[in-house]
């Protein structure tokens, strides 16, 4: 009996020792988690200050317009270049634009991101370095964004900036829509008149460039 009671007591010892074990282990990896998530908020969010806190909680409306108005203002002289370039150059290709944005773009940054020893570049290389699949995620992002500028460029070269510049407003008013209506994100008066004159202009581009083909039609069956 005595023996049998030391038996059943050792066991008692074992199964209390792999709880205990299992329950360092848990502990051992959920600060492993929770570090790594410290480490992507002290990379995005820690400096962000209350000034800025308090900026993002009573936005400057008239900032916000004006550069948004800049930002079409650039983009529209863009697009003109853009198609200057065509009509100078015919032989210009989609992935002769696509490589001077690029190759430029990457100086500007190189230069802000590593153009001095307090920049952010090299913060965001020491999280990459120490998240691997953090990097692994950026170069997929890149790839992606890679694989997509061949489409907006080849519809440049092809259709001009009007078309690519169509084709993407009315991608941005999709998702805008979609977006408010799966998140359940309500959309206010203003903001529901903002998507009524887009999809208005859309829908009388559309019939503008349906009337211009109906009419070249009727001159080639004419002649």
């Amino acid at each position: 009996m005595k023996k049998a009671g030391a038996a059943s007591e050792k066991k008692k010892v074992r199964r209390s020792a792999a709880a205990a074990s299992a329950q360092n282990g848990a502990a051992d990896t959920t600060p492993k988690k929770q570090s790594a998530e410290e480490d992507v908020y002290q990379l995005f969010a820690e400096k962000t200050s209350s000034k800025t806190i308090s900026k993002l909680a009573h936005p400057n409306a008239p900032l916000g317009y004006g550069l948004c108005f800049l930002n079409l203002v650039f983009d529209g002289f863009t697009n003109a270049t853009q198609d200057s370039l065509g009509a100078r150059y015919p032989k210009t290709t989609a992935w002769d634009i696509m490589l001077g944005m690029n190759l430029w773009g990457t100086i500007y940054n190189m230069i802000y991101m590593f153009g001095w020893p307090q920049a952010s570049g090299f913060e965001a290389v020491k999280f990459c370095r120490q998240h691997p699949e953090a990097a692994w995620d950026v170069l997929f992002y890149c790839l992606c964004g890679a694989v997509g500028q061949n489409f907006i460029f080849l519809t440049i070269s092809r259709f001009g900036s009007l078309a690519n510049t169509t084709i993407t407003t009315t991608r941005k008013f999709v998702s805008i829509v979609v977006s408010s209506l799966l998140s359940g994100n309500p959309l206010s008066a203003i903001q529901w008149g903002s998507v009524l004159m887009v999809f208005s202009g859309l829908s009388y581009q559309i019939y503008l460039k349906w009337q211009k083909l109906q009419r070249s039609q009727k001159k080639r069956k004419s002649t």
